[in-house]
């Protein structure tokens, strides 16, 4: 033999019972009868023996972090921080996730800061700077717009556009003549009404600009129209007016409040104010969701973060609404968040003058994610925005058309209202998909659930395989996901990828290891723990640390298994002579059995035998030249299972 360490493969067999040997080659599987292996009980169990091990407790804590069970997950990440005062970088990150959901803050941050300092490159860890240059994130977003005035704009101001059955609907200042610039407050001390006009469908033209002849234009302000897909419901701003009386606050100011008015017989009546907005505080810019079942507004209402503040409401079957939820710190500022609107693209547009920007409101978007928080905001670039108020976005997913105001220089009045077409999408689309399947078999693994997470562990999406084994998610362009994946009897594991920067389709299998491992007669236990060999120190038999871990794995099995029966061989390469090969095999698996039968387990229960190179598993015996991997996959440790 060479001057390496023999890694040796251990069967169940006692010297006396060779026998058996032809009763268990790989075709003669028996399977009416077999057990179940439970793998984390048995790493459990081995780890509550005192055995050390960094893939040890990975494993324990990454089974409790999968299913929630957070003080688990901390008990084992403790002692893998124990043994490796610098694992993996995803480590950092699930120890302090775990940490911060059992209370343990102080220490969570101190580990997310090694985090920080460790792996600077990290897409979580940039997050965790923010030191992100604004500017020329503005500059990347640019160039991607052609603009035109939209041909509906007069000397005062005209602005917050809505587009329903080929008309554009918005408000404007031109009848009253007493507006000489718009200010961005919310006191509605400058009245404007609701007007409309025709879009050609050929050329995107406009007609001539009608003022709306109903009940939705009062003597006061009103602004910000939408209508839902019907046409029967409209929802709108107005100065808190209504049934020929204004609303005061305790300052004797009239405020904005959302209104929504039903159209009857080709007339809209019942107008009344939704049953959120108040006296005391502005509500205002009315934007539906696709499905209709979501209204965003923008309020300074009390638990505003900053001058006002998006907020939603649900809209239930029978018309009524829900308690107004703040979309949160994500994209609310202490600054000034209004005119939302959103998209069936699950993407949300805003202005804004407390995000980084170019100078007064400009138009941000961002994505909403499955639990209806706001990921992703970005400033849309220096051609919607300016140093001045840009607001009102809205768009057309499909042609990817769009209005737009803005009091930027250039314009007819205060505010104008410009038309553009986007072209070239600000994100970049990917498609990540893969086949799970088996890890030991290859076999398919239809059913599995697959759920996408973004660089910080939010969920961003979940999905089944379907019957070929395969999922599929949009992702964005240059970012990290992890991917984790979920089947009964098998072990969650979870896998980082990072997309292309160019659109196009990024490929991730993934296979799944057992957790459950159902086993029957003829097959090779070691499966079931990764076992592929078990190490000896050079030319020796004796039992080193690292193989008395995995034995402590099969012991317990067999503990736990007390009518299961092994037989244990072991395999070298061709190297060194056929007699000494064998001889050291021999060796070897005995040692083995001799370590199982000191711990307990009945003579009666074991065989084995070495087979030094006699069952090469490739073509690599005397004479051929191979490479050291494909010696190893010779040297190798088999349990096969010969009684249940």
């Amino acid at each position: 033999m060479k001057n390496f360490t023999l890694l040796i493969l251990i069967t169940l067999n006692v010297f006396s019972s060779y026998s058996q040997q032809s009763k268990l080659n790989a075709g003669a599987k028996k399977y009416d009868n077999y057990a179940y292996v439970d793998v984390i009980k048995t790493y459990e169990r081995v780890a509550a023996k005192g055995y050390k091990s960094e893939v040890l407790y990975r494993k324990l804590g990454d089974s409790y972090y999968f299913n929630s069970n957070f003080e688990g997950a901390v008990k084992w990440y403790d002692e893998l921080f124990g043994i490796n005062t610098s694992p993996e970088a995803e480590y950092y990150y699930r120890y302090a996730q775990s940490l911060k959901a059992t209370g343990q803050t102080a220490k969570a941050n101190r580990i997310l800061e090694e985090f920080n300092a460790k792996f600077k490159n990290d897409s979580r860890a940039k997050l965790y700077r923010e030191n992100v240059n604004y500017l020329d994130k503005i500059k990347a977003n640019s160039g991607r717009y052609k603009i035109e005035n939209a041909g509906i704009n007069s000397k005062y101001s005209d602005y917050g556009s809505f587009v329903y059955n080929n008309k554009i609907y918005f408000a404007s200042a031109r009848d009253t003549g007493n507006f000489s610039q718009r200010k961005h407050k919310w006191t509605g001390e400058y009245f404007t009404n609701i007007y409309d006009a025709d879009i050609s469908a050929q050329n995107d033209t406009t007609s001539k600009v009608n003022k709306i002849r109903s009940t939705v234009n009062s003597r006061f302000h009103e602004s910000s129209v939408v209508f839902t897909k019907d046409g029967n419901t409209v929802y709108f701003t107005r100065n808190n007016f209504v049934d020929g009386k204004k609303g005061k606050d305790a300052n004797k100011v009239t405020l904005l409040k959302i209104y929504k008015a039903s159209l009857e017989n080709g007339k809209w009546t019942n107008v009344t104010a939704l049953p959120f907005t108040s006296d005391n505080y502005c509500t205002a810019h009315p934007a539906l969701s696709p499905d209709e079942k979501t209204l965003y507004f923008a309020s300074d209402m009390p638990g505003t973060m900053g001058q006002s503040d998006i907020y939603k409401v649900n809209i239930n079957a029978s018309g009524g609404f829900s308690s107004p939820e703040n979309l949160g710190k994500e994209i609310n500022t202490e600054g000034k968040e209004t005119f939302p609107y959103v998209t069936n693209e699950n993407e949300i547009y805003f202005a804004s003058d407390g995000h980084p920007g170019l100078g007064g409101l400009d138009v941000f978007v961002g994505q909403i994610e499955t639990d209806g928080s706001i990921d992703d905001i970005q400033n849309l670039g220096a051609d919607i925005n300016s140093p001045k108020d840009d607001f009102a976005y809205i768009i057309d997913p499909v042609s990817r058309r769009g209005y737009f105001s803005s009091n930027k220089d250039g314009g007819f009045g205060s505010d104008d209202i410009y038309k553009f077409l986007e072209t070239k999408r600000l994100k970049c689309v990917q498609e990540l998909g893969g086949v799970i399947t088996d890890a030991a078999t290859g076999i398919i693994l239809p059913g599995t659930k697959v759920t996408l997470y973004d660089g910080m562990q939010r969920i961003k999406n979940s999905a089944v395989a379907d019957a070929s084994g395969l999922y599929s998610f949009g992702v964005e362009c240059g970012k990290t996901y992890y991917i984790r994946a979920e089947k009964p009897e098998y072990a969650t594991k979870e896998v980082s990828v990072t997309i292309s920067k160019e659109s196009g389709k990024t490929d991730l299998p993934i296979a799944l290891e057992k957790s459950i491992c159902k086993v029957v007669i003829g097959d090779d236990l070691g499966k079931c723990f990764g076992i592929k060999r078990i190490y000896f120190d050079l030319d020796k038999s004796n039992i080193r640390t690292e193989a008395a871990l995995d034995l402590e794995k099969i012991l317990d099995v067999l503990k736990q298994n007390p009518t299961m029966k092994l037989d244990i061989r072991s395999h070298t390469d061709s190297r060194a002579s056929h007699q000494y090969n064998e001889a050291l095999s021999n060796r070897r698996a005995k040692s083995t059995i001799e370590w199982l039968i000191n711990n307990g387990v009945a003579t009666n229960r074991l065989t084995g035998r070495g087979y030094g190179e006699t069952e090469l598993v490739n073509l690599c015996s005397d004479g051929v030249q191979c490479t050291e991997e494909e010696h190893q996959m010779n040297r190798r440790s088999e349990f096969i299972i010969t009684g249940l």
